[in-house]
């Protein structure tokens, strides 16, 4: 039987950067990572295949690379089953591999609701992390004239932009009063709603679907408004789910909802075994409620955690809850979050204030390539503590966002930003005397002297 000090199931990101901060961190040690396939896919590059990239192929992590280097071997394969006591997994071949420390990165995989009529005919999809099956879909998409994206987050939004740059004509439906709703507030989801119109791709929210209509062949779909829509294809793009089976099964304590628990240190219940990435429990960073929140930010942020106390515990080294930080963008202009939205914290019944600038983010705004700059913050009321953020812009958004999101993990308030020092450039930032990010906070402190 084959021996190593550290297993880890799963080879997508979080496999991969526990096994990096692991290896670097207690280099004696002995790391084997075992992925299902050969070919791991960068999430989030995914909805890209279909449009700006020209294959799957230039969507493809360079693990096998990284892990010769650091000296961590891959494995090919699948477990099939754990034995904690003996410390032992059970590969599809028959074999065994001992371990003295185990962790699970089996991620997560796409939701086909079961009350959905209509989702085995031919020509559903859906999207997973599976480069042979995601080229089979893209083959054949390219016969179907006519897409239907039920489900309106982030890789719906990005897909059925990428499905209208190939000339598909797209439909994209939600169910909820907003797309991306659940990550922005209602004035930023209907600027990004204008820009995909604009790009072509029709929207309908605020209805479900009934059913996928047609024989044997998906022929078109039924809103639960009434309305029918033609369509040749239909790609079902409504959320995710941890795949903890193997863990279930093997003893390890799944919550409700179905991910694995987790303490901060991503410790299992199980002595020795760490759960890590989509398939793990995550607690919301503010609220401390339990969420099911799947970013690739979140589980490399897990995964540097767990590989740093694999044998030691390190005390100031542990995940306090997700930032839920997203970034996209349409065309050349991005968008990006982190933290709550205003709507989430009134939900949640904390008293905030709320302050929006928009700006430019060249000075002088007539550079080329200037483009507008808009930031939203989201501040408790009574402490100040900057608690979410929201901003639109050029593609510089996602490295703000960035920035927002290490100034709520630090808990840095209105007056602790108001008070910072930031570096600016004409080409690369806006202008010092009107930051976007400052002058947003400049409005909330406003508000907080006014009470």
């Amino acid at each position: 039987m084959k021996n190593t000090d550290v297993l880890i199931i799963g080879g997508s990101a979080a496999g991969m950067v526990v096994s990096l901060t692991g290896k670097s961190a207690y280099p004696e040690k002995s790391f084997t990572m075992i992925k299902k396939q050969k070919d791991v896919m960068v999430p989030c590059g995914i909805p890209y295949i279909y449009g700006t990239l020209d294959s799957s192929t230039l969507n493809i992590m360079p693990v096998d690379n990284m892990m010769e280097k650091a000296g961590v071997e891959t494995m090919v394969g699948e477990v099939v089953s754990l034995d904690n006591k003996a410390k032992t997994a059970k590969l599809a071949d028959g074999s065994d591999i001992g371990y003295e420390k185990l962790v699970i990165a089996t991620g997560s995989y796409p939701t086909i609701p079961k009350w959905l009529k209509g989702t085995d005919k031919d020509g559903v999809y859906i999207v997973p992390k599976d480069k042979a099956y995601l080229d089979e879909m893209k083959e054949k998409l390219c016969c179907c004239k006519r897409v239907v994206v039920i489900g309106a987050g982030f890789i719906g939004v990005e897909l059925s932009d990428e499905m209208r740059k190939i000339g598909h004509q797209v439909v994209l439906v939600e169910k909820l009063p907003n797309i991306l709703s659940l990550a922005f507030d209602e004035e930023l989801s209907e600027k990004i709603a204008l820009l995909l119109n604009d790009r072509g791709v029709s929207i309908r929210t605020g209805c479900g679907v009934c059913e996928i209509k047609g024989d044997k062949k998906v022929e078109g779909v039924l809103l639960d408004n009434g309305e029918e829509m033609p369509a040749d294809a239909v790609i079902l793009t409504i959320g995710y789910k941890p795949n903890t089976q193997l863990a279930k099964d093997s003893g390890i304590y799944v919550d409700e909802s179905g991910f694995i628990a987790v303490d901060e240190y991503m410790r299992t219940h199980e002595p020795d075994v760490f759960a890590i990435g989509d398939c793990a429990q995550k607690r919301d960073f503010v609220t401390r409620r339990r969420v099911p929140t799947m970013l690739a930010s979140t589980a490399c942020a897990e995964a540097r955690i767990a590989g740093m106390n694999l044998y030691q515990l390190n005390v100031v080294k542990t995940f306090s809850g997700t930032i839920a930080i997203y970034a996209t963008t349409i065309g050349d202009i991005g968008f990006g979050t982190a933290g709550l939205t205003e709507a989430t914290a009134k939900a949640e019944n904390i008293d905030v204030l709320t302050g929006f600038f928009e700006g430019i983010d060249r000075h002088p705004g007539t550079l080329p390539g200037a483009h507008k700059q808009a930031v939203k913050l989201i501040a408790s009321r009574s402490s100040g503590v900057i608690i979410g953020g929201e901003v639109i812009g050029s593609c510089s958004a996602g490295e703000l966002t960035n920035v927002i999101g290490m100034i709520i993990q630090n808990r840095m308030t209105i007056n602790s930003l108001l008070i910072s020092q930031i570096g600016t450039h004409p080409l690369l930032t806006a202008s010092p005397a009107a930051y976007p990010l400052i002058k947003a906070a400049e409005i909330i402190d406003k508000k907080m002297r006014a009470r």
